[in-house]
């Protein structure tokens, strides 16, 4: 018997069976994982330019839009769009968290997901720089596409995690001024109605 399998494993710590949602976890990073695989190997492996292209852009689209819409409601409570107001043509990002309370996050389920969010889009700068170092411009294109996207949802999440920790303090200031301010209503009205 393994003693380090039986052993349990503290909360938070990177491991997929502690996750709330392991199933929505895994296919995130399946998403993360293999648009970078597909383009790294494929330079080494498939020779077909062509194919890398369309297969990592239809990761990376797949991955975009199940971390915008998906992954990031379910393992960390957030979620972003962005609308654009018809008449103006005015563009605003709208962000979206759980109420605080009615939803737990699993700091497994947060760990791989902030980990995952901030590590990528270093990988493709690094990628980048690579293509660049080895003279292979036609490949820029692409990785500039991967870092546009992946950048884009890493500030949008980090914009809403803020937002979302700036929404919960003054929601819990304005309850605690509400309670503060009925506590002192009544002492007043009592002092007035002894007299």
């Amino acid at each position: 018997m393994d003693p380090e399998r039986n052993a349990p494993h503290p909360e938070g710590s990177l491991s997929w069976r502690l996750s709330s949602h392991p199933i929505t976890l895994l296919t995130f990073l399946g998403f993360r994982i293999s648009s970078v695989l597909v383009y790294f190997l494929g330079l080494w492996i498939i020779k077909s330019m062509i194919m890398i292209f369309i297969i990592t852009i239809l990761l990376l689209a797949a991955d975009f839009y199940y971390l915008k819409n998906i992954a990031g409601r379910r393992l960390v409570g957030l979620r972003w769009w962005n609308e654009v107001d018809p008449s103006t043509g005015d563009s605003k990002w709208v962000f979206e968290s759980s109420e605080p309370g009615t939803k737990i996050i699993n700091a497994t389920d947060s760990r791989f997901f902030w980990l995952a969010l901030y590590v990528q889009p270093l990988l493709w700068l690094l990628l980048a720089i690579f293509a660049l170092v080895r003279l292979q411009f036609l490949w820029l294109p692409l990785v500039v596409i991967a870092l546009v996207l992946t950048i884009m949802n890493t500030l949008a999440f980090s914009r809403c995690d803020k937002f979302s920790q700036a929404s919960n303090m003054a929601g819990s200031a304005f309850y605690s001024g509400g309670l503060a301010g009925n506590i002192a209503s009544n002492m007043v009205g009592r002092f007035f109605n002894r007299g």
